[in-house]
């Protein structure tokens, strides 16, 4: 919700993530994961984009506060947005460890098959000799 009123407002004024940014203080890269609700703003961020965007913080959070006395259910509604991005994120690195885990069981898997080839393949190799010891001498037979 929240990154949706970020990106239609800033379209609304006609600037680009670009711009918001640097009127922030802040990379691209930081409206960019505020739009697609990847991160939230911190709270004086968050007064300073409604003031840039020329709308109270309420508008932009997307709640309708009737008192004026209500901070408090835009700074509850906000710890609520910011938990559900830690949740998300949680998820996503999850995700990503389970994959890594699996990349890598495969990648030793062919690691194994490579040596055990080549442990076969040197021993074909071996012109079809065989190594016998008998006491301290080592004798090569021909098949």
């Amino acid at each position: 919700m929240l990154g949706e009123n970020i990106k239609a407002l800033r379209r609304q004024k006609g600037l680009s993530q670009e711009e918001l940014a640097a009127r922030l203080h802040v990379v691209r890269q930081t409206i960019s994961k505020w739009e697609k609700d990847l991160s939230v703003p911190d709270a004086d961020t968050l007064i300073r984009l409604a003031e840039i965007l020329e709308v109270s913080v309420s508008e932009l959070l997307g709640a309708k506060i009737e008192s004026e006395g209500a901070a408090g259910d835009v700074a509850e509604q906000l710890s609520r947005i910011a938990e559900q991005m830690a949740v998300k994120n949680r998820r996503a690195r999850r995700i990503w460890r389970i994959a890594a885990v699996i990349l890598a069981v495969v990648v030793l898997f062919n690691l194994l098959l490579l040596l055990l080839s080549f442990t076969a393949y040197r021993q074909f190799s071996d012109g079809g000799q065989h190594v016998v010891e008998a006491g301290s001498e080592v004798i090569l037979k021909s098949p």
